[in-house]
C-alpha cells in the first residue's frame, strides 16, 4: 500500500494540462482525493502564460498525446522559464521512444494514462517529499532498497543519482551505470527496480566476470537436455526466470565477444534461444548493465562492441567515488555499524570525532567495499588506536602502477614499472614491517603476471595459481591501476616494435 501523503500548509498546487476530458477529470478527482489544489488547462499556451502568475505550480502534469510536437515544445518552454519545476508527462502512447524524448527535453517523470490511483500517489509522494519534507527537515536520505542494501544520498552528488533513478525508473529502456569498484552500482540498480513498476517482480544480478563464457552463456539463457556434456535435464536460464522483471549484467564488459552478439540480439528482438534448443522463446525483461572498465578504452581495444554500448546506454549513470562524497562518510559508518553488530550480535561501537575526521580525510580507494570492511575489523578488533594506525599506514601508501607492455627497446625493463613507496616505519614496529614487506611481494608478483599477459586478469590468475576472484579482490587490496604504455617515455624505439 502506498504511503498516503502528509497533511501540508498550504496545500500542494498541481497545475493538470490536457485536452482529454476523461482523463483530466479522471485525474482531478484523484488529487482531491489526496488534499491537492488543482488548476486545469486545456493548451499548452495557456500553461505558458500560468507560468507568469503567482502561486508557481509545485507539479505540472502535462498530458502528451499521439502528435506530441505541441506538448514537447511546452515542455521545453516550461523548464526554460522555470528550470527547477517539476514537469510530470501523462502519456496516451503505449511507445516508450517518445517518452526517451520527453525525458531528454525535461520531463522528470512519466505516468501512463489511464492513470491508476496508487501510481499517480507514489509520484506525489516522491516529489513533494523532495520538495517540501527533505528541505524542511535537514535530514538525509537513507532509504532500503532490498538485497540488504541501503541507499544514502547525503550529498548534492548522490542526490543526483537519487533523482536520475528515481526518473529513469519507470521509462522502461536500458541503463548502463558506470564507476569505479565499490562505489554502489548495483545498490542504485536495485533502486531503480524498487521504484520501477516492476518492482514487484523478481531482480536477478549476474555478475559476467565470475564466470567462463561457456557456463556464463548457460546461466543467462539455459539450455536444453543433452547440449552439452552433463546436461541431465533442460534449465531456463536468468532472462526466462527474470521475465517481467529486472536483471542486473554486472561487469558487463567483461562478457565474450559471442555474448555480446546475443545478448544485443535480446536488446533489440527481446528473442533468444536456450543452449541446443531451435526454438524462439520471447522475454519481457529490464536489462540494467554495470562495469568499473573504462567502456571507450575497451571499445578502442575491440573488447566491447560498439553496436551494445550504444543498446545498453540509452541512459546512463556516473556513480561518484566516495572520496567525492565525504559528507556521507559519517552516515555510512553508522549504518555498517549497525547492520555488522547485528548480523555479528555484538553491540555497535560509536565513532569518536577523532575517528570520523581520520574517515573524512582518508580516499577510501576501494570505496564503500572499502569502508565497510574497515568497519568490520573495527567493531571486532575494538581497538581505535589500530584503526586510526591503519587509515595513516594506507594514506601513506602510494599506489602500484602496472603499464601494458613497453615499447622492444625502450631501455626499461618491467620491474622498473612498479612504483611503490614504503611507509617509514620504526625498526621497532615489527608488525608492519613484515606486512609492508608481505604487500610488496605480492604487488610485484601481480604486476609482473599482468604485464606478461597484457592486463588479462583471467590468465593472470592462472599464471599466480589463485582464483581469478582472489586476483580481483588482490588488485583491489594493493590499489594496482593500468596505465598506458603510451604514458611511458622510451629511451629509443617506437608503438609499431610493440608485440
Amino acid at each position: 500500500m502506498a504511503t498516503p501523503l502528509p497533511t501540508y500548509t498550504p496545500p500542494p498546487l498541481v497545475l493538470l494540462v490536457g485536452s482529454e476530458l476523461a482523463t483530466v477529470q479522471s485525474v482531478s478527482a484523484m488529487l482531491a482525493s489526496h488534499s491537492c489544489e488543482t488548476e486545469t488547462l486545456a493548451t499548452g499556451s495557456q500553461a505558458i502564460a500560468r507560468l507568469y502568475r503567482n502561486p508557481a505550480p509545485d507539479i505540472v502534469l502535462l498530458e502528451l498525446a499521439e502528435d506530441n510536437r505541441d506538448g514537447l515544445e511546452t515542455l521545453r518552454e516550461l523548464r526554460q522559464i522555470r528550470p527547477n519545476l517539476n514537469v510530470v508527462v501523462l502519456s496516451t502512447i503505449g511507445d516508450h521512444h517518445h517518452i526517451d524524448e520527453a525525458i531528454r527535453t525535461g520531463a522528470q517523470d512519466c505516468l501512463r494514462v489511464p492513470v491508476c490511483d496508487r501510481d499517480l500517489l507514489d509520484l506525489l509522494r516522491r516529489h513533494l517529499h523532495r520538495n517540501w519534507e527533505a528541505e524542511l527537515s535537514g535530514e538525509q536520505v537513507t532509504e532500503e532498497v532490498g538485497g540488504g542494501h541501503c541507499f544514502v544520498a547525503a550529498s548534492p552528488l548522490m542526490q543526483k543519482v537519487r533523482v536520475q533513478a528515481e526518473l529513469l525508473a519507470n521509462i522502461d529502456v536500458p541503463v548502463l551505470i558506470l564507476g569505479e569498484s565499490g562505489t554502489g552500482k548495483e545498490v542504485t540498480a536495485h533502486l531503480i527496480h524498487k521504484l520501477s513498476a516492476r518492482r514487484r517482480q523478481r531482480f536477478l544480478k549476474i555478475n559476467c566476470a565470475a564466470l567462463p563464457g561457456e557456463l556464463l552463456e548457460s546461466e543467462l539463457f539455459g539450455y536444453e537436455r543433452g547440449a552439452f556434456t552433463g546436461a541431465m535435464k533442460a534449465k531456463a536460464g536468468k532472462f526466462e526466470l527474470c521475465d517481467k522483471g529486472t536483471i542486473l549484467l554486472d561487469e558487463v564488459a567483461e562478457m565474450p565477444a559471442n555474448l555480446q552478439a546475443k545478448l544485443l540480439h535480446v536488446l533489440q528482438d527481446r528473442q533468444f534461444s536456450r543452449l541446443g534448443s531451435e526454438t524462439t522463446l520471447e522475454v519481457d525483461v529490464r536489462i540494467l548493465a554495470a562495469t568499473n572498465v573504462d567502456i571507450q578504452q575497451a571499445m578502442a581495444e575491440h573488447r566491447f562492441r560498439e553496436d551494445l554500448y550504444y543498446r545498453l546506454s540509452a541512459f546512463t549513470i556516473a556513480m561518484p567515488p566516495l572520496r567525492e562524497r565525504t559528507e556521507e562518510i559519517p552516515i555510512l559508518l553508522k549504518h555498517f555499524m549497525e547492520r555488522t553488530a547485528s548480523q555479528y550480535s555484538r553491540p555497535p561501537l560509536e565513532f569518536s570525532s577523532r575517528l570520523l575526521d581520520a574517515c573524512q580525510a582518508y580516499p577510501w580507494p576501494g570505496n564503500l567495499r572499502e569502508l565497510q570492511n574497515f568497519v568490520k575489523r573495527y567493531l571486532v578488533m575494538a581497538d581505535e588506536i589500530m584503526a586510526l594506525g591503519e587509515l595513516q599506514a594506507n594514506s601513506r601508501r602510494r599506489p602500484a602502477v602496472v603499464d601494458e607492455p613497453l615499447p622492444t627497446g625502450s631501455g626499461l625493463t618491467k620491474p622498473d614499472t612498479l612504483v611503490i613507496e614504503n611507509s617509514k616505519k620504526s625498526a621497532h614496529d615489527l608488525k608492519c614491517l613484515v606486512r609492508n614487506l608481505k604487500d610488496e611481494t605480492e604487488i610485484r608478483a601481480i604486476t609482473k603476471a599482468l604485464a606478461e599477459t597484457n592486463w588479462n586478469r583471467k590468465r593472470a590468475a592462472r599464471l599466480l595459481h589463485i582464483s581469478y576472484r582472489g586476483l580481483l579482490y588482490k588488485i583491489r587490496q594493493h590499489g594496482i591501476i593500468r596505465v598506458s604504455a603510451s604514458q611511458v617515455t622510451p629511451a629509443f624505439g617506437n608503438r609499431a616494435s610493440d608485440a
